[in-house]
């Protein structure tokens, strides 16, 4: 059994759905997986993953799941007494073999996740983590752990240099991680090398095990939804920032910078927001021109850069860590989420897997990012329709 708690997820899957039990109960959404990976074949170990997906809608929170829960801070009664009663639905999740000839050739999978967004959305980082583990283990199964260790060995050495001694990261990789052993592993590595400079965990099972910081606010599918359940799309992101303001009251404050660009974000992040919310984060388009654009926008609203925090989650690894902090830490708050990095550094590449949600209430909704790779809609008009909205150009060809 690969996940053995419904805690083994990451905290923003809570955190939104504490906002969707309060605001959007009755939201009906759809979910689909992708492999951005050429040449990874899953059809045959269909077998393997259902037999997991079984098992994952077996899982109840315990007692003491829900005596951690509640004593986070920003978790409200109401949400823990709906948790006690939850259970993930098998009827809504369904794998199989590609419909279209070519991809079920290439041995793909398709993978749809339909129904009430607040009893679908604790599948997505679960089941990315029993996909991306069953292949792994069963491709990569003799991976060697030493020279693995050895390699993470010389990341903390690395972030312990003179000069970092501020720079702090925090361990986003559940979901494209070799395993739940290795992540948990990894992370005791990390924690007794880094020491403070160990800022904590998404995965709320660890957090909870290793008694560490769990961390997370709203990731792209919430502001997604907000397309179709928001007034008039223009206002889209101003609503679903306002809907999470009045949900947490100022707390869980970093804003996801990247659902319809950079320049979109900006143009909505006012004088309100910048000063409403703690900072931003960044996971599309190159990280050091988002970082001078963000500090010139807050500097434009005469907003001190220094007392905001810019998060980074976008395919980070130590060097690149490194560079942003020794180039800005003195201009701006920084922190850094490193997933796969560390997660799946076993000696082979991990597939680029993903679960996104295509509609909300029978309407599509899209991101379009700084990265045209990672855009995911499957209405090539609505998305047209999007980029004219938010004043965003086609890619170029």
């Amino acid at each position: 059994m690969i996940i053995d708690s419904l805690l083994d997820t990451d905290l923003y899957k809570f955190t939104m759905m504490q906002v969707v039990l309060h605001h959007f109960p009755a939201a009906e959404v759809e979910y689909r997986f992708r492999c951005r990976t050429p040449g990874v074949e899953l059809a045959p170990l269909l077998p393997r993953i259902d037999a997991e997906l079984d098992a994952l809608c077996s899982l109840r929170f315990t007692p003491q799941e829900l005596d951690y829960l509640r004593g986070l801070r920003f978790i409200k009664s109401d949400f823990i007494d709906f948790l006690e009663l939850f259970r993930l639905n098998r009827s809504r999740i369904h794998a199989r073999p590609a419909d279209d000839p070519q991809a079920r050739a290439r041995g793909e999978i398709d993978i749809t996740i339909r129904g009430p967004w607040l009893h679908t959305i604790l599948f997505e980082v679960p089941v990315l983590a029993i996909v991306g583990e069953v292949w792994a283990t069963h491709v990569h199964a003799h991976a060697d752990q030493r020279a693995a260790m050895s390699r993470l060995d010389g990341k903390i050495a690395q972030l312990r240099q003179p000069g970092l001694e501020g720079c702090r990261i925090a361990d986003y990789g559940t979901r494209r991680r070799y395993s739940g052993d290795w992540q948990r592993r990894v992370l005791e590595r990390l924690r007794h090398g880094l020491g403070e400079q160990l800022a904590g965990t998404s995965n709320v099972a660890l957090a909870r095990e290793m008694d560490l910081v769990p961390l997370g606010t709203m990731a792209h599918e919430y502001l997604q939804a907000c397309q179709a359940l928001g007034p008039r799309l223009r206002d889209t992101q101003v609503f679903g920032f306002e809907t999470w303001a009045r949900e947490y009251r100022g707390d869980l404050g970093i804003a996801l910078a990247d659902v319809y660009g950079l320049q979109a974000f900006l143009r909505d992040f006012d004088l309100y927001f910048c000063k409403l919310f703690d900072g931003a984060r960044h996971d599309s388009g190159d990280p050091f021109a988002w970082t001078e654009q963000m500090i010139a926008h807050y500097s434009r609203h005469r907003v001190d850069p220094r007392g905001k925090t810019l998060v980074y989650s976008d395919s980070l690894t130590t060097d690149k860590v490194e560079a942003l902090y020794r180039r800005f830490h003195e201009r701006v708050g920084l922190a850094f989420g490193i997933g796969t990095h560390l997660m799946h550094d076993v000696g082979h590449a991990a597939p680029q897997m993903v679960i996104k949600m295509v509609r909300c209430n029978g309407q599509p909704v899209a991101k379009i990012t700084d990265d045209p790779g990672k855009n995911m809609c499957d209405d090539p008009a609505y998305l047209a329709y999007l980029r004219e909205v938010f004043q965003i150009s086609a890619p170029t060809p």
